[in-house]
């Protein structure tokens, strides 16, 4: 497809820049937020989105997977959906044999809107696909469609009558990102667009084999040693009462981040950095990914709940 890997990492610069500009057509702002988005499809990472309903989170989703190209499916998630509702089921057809009708987790983009809705065994069946990118329904195993990236949504206000991802299942997203209300200008902007009746044309900037081909490009960027030091410092600094521990980890947190985070904070890195026009990550790529992917991994304790310490407190001070 390109000639070198220098060739390519420049074709992906300019692709980012091509994405931002499509996707801008329709989304006013949120420019961090469509960044970390980005990164996330580009290391093969999900997100987990959190925001208050109205700020056209699924809009969001909607038009990343049109700029990409790719095919779009979305699963209001609520608390009488089964797991056959998002993975598919089995019907007998008219010639009496079984046949397997797909559910929507069968797209490429999906957006799990309000995941925290429903039970964990229908959950469960979502990240089972999300981590094996494979289902298996009555002993036959099916292939999910590449690239394949999941974005699921939260409100953080109603927790009436919601399942709370345990801790587990929330590692199994790269990032956390915290989706915050417009600014003055820019909901101005988006009153004007949204109550005049003209619409936007989102074109496909990338097929389904470049977005493949930049994945793999991403995992091939070199990363000097100080920087892996660094990722893997950071995370330690994480866990209270071990060697490696902060003391604001040892008063704040009960539970640090586990392995995973590392991988992703050179992964996120490293694909920060190609978008940067780089062509290897140094530390502050590292600095750059570091709060969306470690925000959930933590756990505060009573003591920083009673101070009013919050996860973006602790983070930056280990930063």
């Amino acid at each position: 497809m390109y000639n070198s890997d220098k060739e390519a990492a420049d074709a992906l610069k300019l692709k980012y820049q091509d994405l931002k500009k499509e996707i801008g057509k329709v989304i006013v702002g949120q420019e961090e937020i469509i960044h970390q988005t980005l990164l996330a499809i580009f290391s093969q990472g999900h997100v987990l989105l959190v925001g208050v309903p109205g700020l056209a989170k699924t809009l969001l989703v909607n038009t990343i997977g049109k700029a990409l190209g790719l095919s779009f499916s979305r699963i209001q998630f609520t608390p009488d959906l089964m797991p056959s509702d998002i993975i598919g089921t089995e019907i007998l057809d008219e010639s009496r044999h079984f046949k397997f009708i797909k559910g929507p987790v069968f797209a490429q983009v999906i957006l799990a809107d309000e995941i925290n809705r429903t039970p964990p065994k229908t959950q469960a069946a979502l990240l089972e696909a999300m981590q094996e990118k494979r289902i298996t329904v009555a002993g036959q195993t099916h292939q999910l469609l590449e690239p394949f990236f999941v974005l699921a949504t939260q409100n953080p206000i109603e927790q009436e009558g919601t399942y709370p991802l345990p801790e587990a299942q929330l590692d199994r997203f790269m990032f956390n990102l915290w989706l915050d209300y417009p600014a003055f200008e820019e909901e101005i902007l988006v009153v004007k667009n949204t109550t005049s009746g003209t619409t936007q044309q989102v074109n496909p900037v990338m097929s389904e084999k470049e977005i493949n081909y930049f994945q793999q490009l991403v995992r091939k960027v070199p990363v000097a040693d100080n920087v892996y030091d660094y990722a893997v410092k950071l995370v330690g600094k994480t866990r209270p009462n071990t060697a490696s521990a902060h003391e604001f980890s040892n008063k704040y947190i009960s539970w640090g981040a586990g392995p995973r985070a590392s991988q992703y904070l050179i992964i996120g890195a490293k694909a920060n950095a190609l978008f940067n026009g780089k062509y290897s990550p140094d530390i502050e790529d590292v600095k750059a990914v570091a709060l969306p992917i470690l925000r959930h991994r933590l756990v505060r304790n009573y003591t920083a709940e009673a101070e009013g310490i919050s996860m973006e407190d602790i983070i930056r001070k280990l930063l």
